[in-house]
């Protein structure tokens, strides 16, 4: 199976560099070789999974040499998780910059896993480099995956209290509530991705939009109900 990935999404695919003399200065013509050797890797790593890939095939789908992937990273373990920093920076921005805070807790919710969902399937390759294949680089990976699932739980809590207040004490949910409603929608979305060659991930938001809500609804959205 043939995975690319989408330019724009989560990476910006260069124009490739003019050959013989050129004005590009060195800094430039090393971005864009990390843009394409980062683009490879995820390609690659949705392809054929972590271990099958190696760091010429990672090169060689990049078009640029062996000794310009050392110029840019010291291995391929870094190559990855340099490509899986910047997929989840630029879920974090397109989370904070979609989601509805108009006030109606429904809306919010539905919009919350619209833009995370949605932002996962306009880009398969990558949400199936960073969210399954990435897991067999062992405990450095599982280190990563949790910090970055902590930062998009505190995402939803910062975003909620925003919108509808903070609450005392026992009312609220517990940041480890939080943390098991971040961790449920990315499973759900992990399943998907793994067991279907063409995953309909914006599908999952009705599915599980009551069940999310009901979690970490305000009281007062539960009284009304």
């Amino acid at each position: 199976m043939s995975e690319r990935v989408r330019d724009g999404v989560f990476f910006q695919v260069p124009k490739r560099l003019p050959r013989g003399r050129h004005d590009l200065s060195r800094e430039q013509v090393l971005a864009a070789q990390r843009e394409r050797l980062m683009i490879a890797t995820a390609e690659l790593l949705a392809e054929r999974g972590y271990l099958a890939v190696g760091i010429r095939e990672i090169a060689t789908r990049a078009g640029v040499s062996r000794a310009a992937f050392y110029e840019c990273f010291a291995d391929k373990r870094e190559c990855v998780f340099a490509a899986h920093d910047r997929f989840i920076s630029v879920l974090q921005a397109r989370l904070a910059a979609t989601v509805d805070r108009s006030g109606d807790w429904d809306t919010f919710v539905t919009s919350m896993l619209a833009a995370y969902l949605g932002a996962l399937q306009a880009d398969v390759a990558v949400a199936r480099a960073f969210q399954v294949e990435m897991d067999a680089l062992g405990r450095p990976a599982r280190i990563r995956r949790r910090s970055s699932l902590r930062q998009l739980a505190e995402f939803v809590q910062a975003s909620r209290e925003q919108v509808f207040g903070e609450e005392p004490g026992d009312a609220a949910p517990s940041p480890e509530a939080y943390l098991a409603v971040v961790h449920a929608v990315r499973q759900a979305a992990c399943d998907r991705l793994d067991e279907q060659a063409e995953p309909d991930l914006v599908g999952l938001v009705p599915e599980l939009a009551d069940w999310v809500s009901r979690i970490l609804a305000p009281p007062e959205v539960l009284v009304d109900r």
